[in-house]
């Protein structure tokens, strides 16, 4: 994980619909951005879903939510469509944002070692700068944690 307090790397990645979104965008704004490892899995579904019922409460806060994982495009605008997710997912096949995030690490599975995107999240202030990180996080209580931070903050 990137430290509290550095500059959050900049990225510019495909959205749902294919149009380039770079973190730059935002600027001025709070950002929550979290990696998760595939759409149309059980976490990352309940994940989203968790988000997008969060999605007004982040809104009225004037905060950006952004999902990145290295699905395709195609892939994001189905999962986006499928339960209606009313934020920005991000394509990132190359792992662009996910290796400069350091979010791509060995994860062991059934004594099974491999390559994968750790789900985490990242809260990014208005100057760009991360002001909070959580690793490892569950996919069942991560946004309203994401909330309840933003909140202390």
């Amino acid at each position: 994980m990137l430290e509290v307090g550095t500059k959050a790397p900049q990225f510019t990645l495909a959205d749902q619909a294919g149009n380039p979104v770079s973190l730059s965008d935002f600027a001025g704004k709070r950002i929550v951005l979290y990696f998760y490892p595939k759409d149309n899995t059980p976490g990352c579904t309940r994940q989203a879903c968790a988000f997008a019922g969060a999605y007004e409460a982040f809104r009225t806060k004037d905060i950006v939510v952004i999902g990145i994982s290295k699905d395709s495009v195609a892939s994001h605008k189905k999962f986006a469509e499928k339960y209606e997710l009313p934020f920005i997912l991000l394509s990132d096949p190359d792992l662009q944002a996910i290796q400069a995030y350091d979010v791509w690490q060995e994860k062991k599975l059934y004594d099974k070692v491999s390559m994968g995107v750790v789900r985490s999240t990242y809260i990014i202030d208005e100057q760009g700068m991360i002001a909070r990180a959580m690793p490892k996080v569950k996919p069942d209580t991560n946004a309203q944690e994401v909330l309840a931070a933003l909140e202390a903050m």
